[in-house]
């Protein structure tokens, strides 16, 4: 599946990082808190099986900062928990003392960043968050560049085989829009044919029932793609009154929509149609990487089409 772009990450950057800072001690942890509140969005916790509680309902963070020493479970054990759902998230733990079997092994094992001892001097450690912070954003770049290199892959690849055993052009056209649908995380997706301009009944779709074709008749997201053949995008489309479709949207709980124009030698064949039920940024990066599934689609719908005409 296809990540945010670089442009959804200069967003992020200007928005407040979250942290989450844990320390069964109240007075530790309300410093924490108001050490960070001022430049990140910070959550608490008092213990380890809290913490975890609250990553799962409210999700990734950039930063934990953990006590070592705490009931239930030691800050190194509770970090460990976190890896396999948050690899990318930076690790601090604080320790009074000198646990150092635990915290070289932690550290080993990739699941500390870093260790401070107390008492901790707050500029010290407001200056280790904020390489932290830093050491966020560059995994969460790279892994963004594996996604995306990974949904690239996989859609070559269907449209390899699909190239391979499709006896006619109709055949291809819901597993393609199941495909451009999955390697980028819509909600759903129409994969429609345009013909002199203009949109086809022939279709494929999946995911809202309710988002059909039809939906796409007076969208001018489409229009202006099938005009300009350039992608089109809106990260607003259920609150975008310009579009016919937004009580549709509004309905189905769709917030971005984006139209990519499957063009070959000047002639639009068909329109990829995405839509996203949250905030989705596809911006320049993820436009890039679909140019060459979107140019293997053309030559496969030339290709069958032409092999259609000569049977004929």
């Amino acid at each position: 599946m296809i990540a945010d772009t670089s442009a959804t990450r200069t967003q992020r950057k200007s928005k407040k990082a979250r942290m989450l800072v844990v320390d069964d001690e109240p007075d530790n942890l309300d410093l924490l808190y108001r050490t960070f509140r001022r430049h990140f969005n910070v959550l608490r916790a008092k213990s380890g099986v809290e913490a975890l509680e609250l990553l799962s309902s409210e999700g990734e963070v950039a930063v934990i900062i953990s006590d070592q020493r705490m009931p239930e479970m030691k800050g190194t054990e509770f970090l460990s928990k976190t890896v396999p759902e948050f690899p990318d998230t930076v690790r601090i733990i604080l320790t009074g003392f000198t646990d150092v079997e635990d915290l070289v092994d932690a550290i080993n094992a990739g699941q500390v960043y870093r260790y401070i001892t107390k008492p901790w001097d707050p500029e010290e450690l407001k200056g280790v968050v904020d390489r932290a912070v830093e050491t966020y954003d560059l995994l969460k770049q790279r892994t963004e560049e594996i996604q995306r290199a990974q949904a690239q892959s996989a859609l070559m690849e269907t449209i390899f085989e699909l190239s391979e055993q499709a006896a006619s052009i109709d055949a291809t056209l819901t597993p393609l829009a199941a495909a451009f649908s999955e390697n980028l995380s819509a909600n759903s997706c129409i994969f429609q044919l345009v013909k002199a301009g203009e949109l086809t009944p022939a279709f494929g779709s999946v995911g809202s029932p309710n988002i059909t074709a039809e939906s796409l008749a007076d969208n001018s997201l489409v229009q202006t793609a099938i005009a300009e053949k350039t992608p089109q995008i809106n990260t607003n489309a259920g609150a975008d009154e310009g579009l016919a479709a937004t009580a549709l949207y509004q309905a189905e709980g769709i917030e971005a929509q984006a139209v990519i124009p499957v063009v070959f030698r000047g002639e639009v064949l068909a329109v990829l149609s995405l839509h996203w039920q949250e905030p989705h940024e596809l911006l320049e990066n993820a436009i890039a990487l679909l140019a060459m599934p979107i140019y293997q689609v053309a030559l496969m719908l030339t290709c069958v089409r032409s092999m259609a005409t000569l049977a004929v």
